[in-house]
């Protein structure tokens, strides 16, 4: 099922919390080898996750951290802005309808469906909190998996060649692109949005204003 967790919440689920960082440190540093930092008990941690951004993050039957991704509001600090503005042309990413989706993270043997339903739930907080989009930095790897699930970007920019080619993508979620994504997810839209409710039900929009 899906969660949707705000960091000063993620003690609430300290298994959840602490398998999304070392399933983080073992994508990001063990498997693909990015300059990121990994603390003494194999967690990877930025600054960004110290900005109460929201998680969504898959949870398996047993409990255990599946995979998960980071959002934050454009309005404040986003990681496209501070570390990637070549990408975009010098030009800042700064809107309350745009989102940052970051740290996209599949757990080791994680099947299609886990990306595919992180993707949907990302289409929830599209919908649910009035966000027209999502922008993040992805590399050429992603390229695939974005096509896979049913959900590529509009690409605003990219540099490298290859498999070291990184770009910076712009998404948005129609109701077609939702229908697709939630097929690839075996979700339907209706369970989607029970887990949604779940986390946020009627005070969503308060905890929208407490992000960043």
């Amino acid at each position: 099922m899906l969660r949707y967790i705000y960091g000063h919440d993620l003690q609430t689920f300290p298994e959840l919390r602490d398998g999304m960082f070392r399933d983080r440190a073992d994508q990001f540093k063990t498997r693909l080898g990015w300059e990121v930092s990994v603390d003494d008990t194999g967690a990877e941690r930025d600054a960004y996750d110290g900005m109460n951004p929201l998680y969504v993050i898959w949870e398996e039957p047993d409990g255990s951290h599946g995979g998960s991704m980071r959002f934050l509001p454009t309005t404040g600090q986003v990681m496209v802005n501070d570390h990637f503005g070549q990408l975009t042309g010098g030009v800042p990413i700064a809107s309350p309808r745009i989102w940052e989706c970051t740290r996209f993270c599949l757990s080791r043997g994680a099947g299609s469906h886990v990306a595919a339903a992180l993707m949907l739930g990302g289409g929830e907080i599209m919908e649910n909190f009035e966000v027209d989009h999502f922008v993040g930095v992805f590399d050429a790897r992603m390229v695939r998996i974005y096509r896979m699930i049913g959900s590529s970007p509009e690409v605003l920019g990219s540099q490298g060649q290859g498999r070291d080619q990184i770009s910076v993508g712009l998404w948005q979620f129609d109701p077609t692109a939702k229908a697709a994504v939630a097929e690839r997810a075996g979700v339907t839209p209706q369970l989607s949005r029970q887990w949604f409710d779940r986390s946020f039900g009627v005070s969503r929009t308060q905890n929208l204003a407490h992000t960043g």
